[in-house]
Formats: structure tokens, C-alpha cells, sequence
């Protein structure tokens, strides 16, 4: 590896350096930078919207504004499960407006230093890691740094978005 190369790769992990909310997913740490989350708050009803893709929960009303709720369980492929009480909805900021994502639980603040960073290993091509920042090496554990404009894009709320494994559609 360059010396360049190395410089660069320094760059991007101390941009991903600073605050992140970490939060629970099928027992895996996983977190956001802080500056993408407003709120964070319980579970609550979610109303159910047709032929949306199953990963879309359904919209809540926060304080009259109507908010859509993606599990980001679904999303990531991994198994769907029953939410507890400690389950929480964090409300994120994306390119097209706010966006509740449904978490098993909220864990903490998390200061990440650039140091503690790695970049996301390779998979191979039959992988897609695009999502995943970076992998953050902190209380003896590793966190997952998610990219939230790679996860969640307006492609998602589009009319055109229809899956096989789609559980909320309905034939009308």
C-alpha cells in the first residue's frame, strides 16, 4: 500500500471518527453518526400501509407529523422477531426527510476515535457491504457503522419498489 493510499484511507476513517448512537439488532451492536438521529423514542402503534415492501413497517404520528418506520431487522435480512419494551423507534434524518428506523434496543453514546476504525473487510463479490462505514473497535467489542443513506434511499417509499417477499402487499 501506498503512502498515499494510506493517507486517504486515514482521511475516511477520521470523518467517521466522533459521536454514534449504538442500538441492538439479533443480538449485534450496530450504530449511527449521531449528527442523522433527531429523536429516539418508544415503541408505538404503527399503522400498516398496503403494497409497501415488508421491511416497511408502516408510518407512525409524532406530534402530527406522519413519519415512516422501516424494521431495520427486514432490511438487513436478518430474522424477524417479536419487539419487546425495550424496543425503540429512532427517528433519522435522510436526504428525503425523516425516517423512523425499529431497533431491538438503544444501547449508548458511543465516541468512536479514528484509531478504533477499521475498514469494512471484504466478502467477496457476492457481498454487498456498501452499507457498513466501518467497523469500530470499542469496549472490547466491534460495532457496526452504518451508512444510512445506503440503507435507506427514496427508492424504498417508491410506488415502483414491489417484492416477492413483500408481506404488506395486497392484490386491489
Amino acid at each position: 500500500m501506498t503512502e498515499q493510499q494510506i493517507q486517504i484511507i486515514s482521511e475516511d476513517l477520521q470523518q467517521l471518527a466522533g459521536k454514534h448512537l449504538s442500538f441492538r439488532l439479533a443480538e449485534q451492536e450496530y450504530a449511527l453518526q449521531i449528527l442523522k438521529v433527531r429523536e429516539i423514542i418508544g415503541m408505538q402503534d404503527i399503522t400498516s400501509v398496503p403494497r409497501t415492501p415488508a421491511y416497511v413497517r408502516g408510518v407512525i404520528n409524532l406530534r402530527g407529523k406522519v413519519i415512516p418506520v422501516i424494521d431495520l431487522r427486514l432490511k438487513l435480512g436478518l430474522p424477524e422477531t417479536e419487539y419487546t419494551e425495550s424496543a425503540a423507534i429512532i427517528i433519522t434524518q435522510t436526504e428525503d426527510g425523516e425516517v423512523g428506523i425499529l431497533v431491538d434496543a438503544v444501547s449508548e453514546v458511543l465516541e468512536v476515535s479514528a484509531i478504533d476504525i477499521e475498514n469494512t473487510p471484504s466478502f467477496g463479490n457476492e457481498v454487498d457491504t456498501s452499507f457498513i462505514l466501518g467497523l469500530a473497535k470499542t469496549q472490547g467489542r466491534v460495532t457496526i457503522l452504518l451508512d444510512l443513506t445506503r440503507i435507506i434511499t427514496a427508492a424504498d417509499f417508491s410506488a415502483d419498489n414491489s417484492s416477492p417477499d413483500n408481506s404488506n402487499q395486497q392484490e386491489v
